[in-house]
């Protein structure tokens, strides 16, 4: 167990990419992380975009971001929906200024640019937001996975198999 002792937090909004947010969810908890998922309501039902549906283990005030190893950000939609909230740019900036893990993947990397936490930093996404990304002041990589530091980003579900390998690595 690679992770046991280490907690990671996903966020959720409707629309999420379901396969972005369940496979790190999982290979997470199968490496022994402790894996939450916070919402803007606690044990509320959220829907991905195919109709997966996942419950949410905690709203995003009562999370306690500097109990956590590692936050996660999932694409799809939800993106566009969490980058709204203040206290998920919060626990964005937190983590970055703690040099905690932060995966994100597709779409995710709108909420870091509105967290503001992107210049400078090396960074892969889906490529329809690159010209956001590099905006943002990062440097956009087009492969399946990229590490900078603790920032792990990677484009889309065929690159989950590289996106968990880096996770684990990043977050043990």
């Amino acid at each position: 167990m690679e992770l046991k002792g280490r907690k990671v937090l996903t966020i959720i909004e409707d629309d999420f990419e379901d396969s972005e947010l369940i496979y790190p969810h999982y290979r997470l908890q199968e490496a022994g992380a402790d894996a939450i998922i916070a919402g803007p309501v606690a044990e509320k039902v959220y829907t991905g975009k195919n109709g997966v549906p996942v419950k949410s283990d905690a709203a995003f005030h009562e999370i306690e971001i500097r109990e956590f190893d590692a936050l996660l950000v999932p694409g799809g939609w939800a993106p566009d929906k969490l980058r709204r909230y203040d206290a998920v740019l919060d626990m964005v900036r937190h983590m970055m200024d703690h040099d905690k893990v932060i995966g994100q993947i597709c779409h995710a990397g709108w909420v870091l640019i509105s967290a503001d936490v992107l210049k400078g930093k090396k960074v892969t996404s889906t490529p329809g937001i690159k010209h956001d990304m590099i905006n943002a002041g990062a440097e956009w990589i087009d492969e399946p996975v990229t590490v900078d530091g603790k920032l792990v980003s990677s484009r889309r579900p065929p690159d989950l198999p590289d996106y968990g390998r880096e996770l684990v690595k990043a977050i043990k």
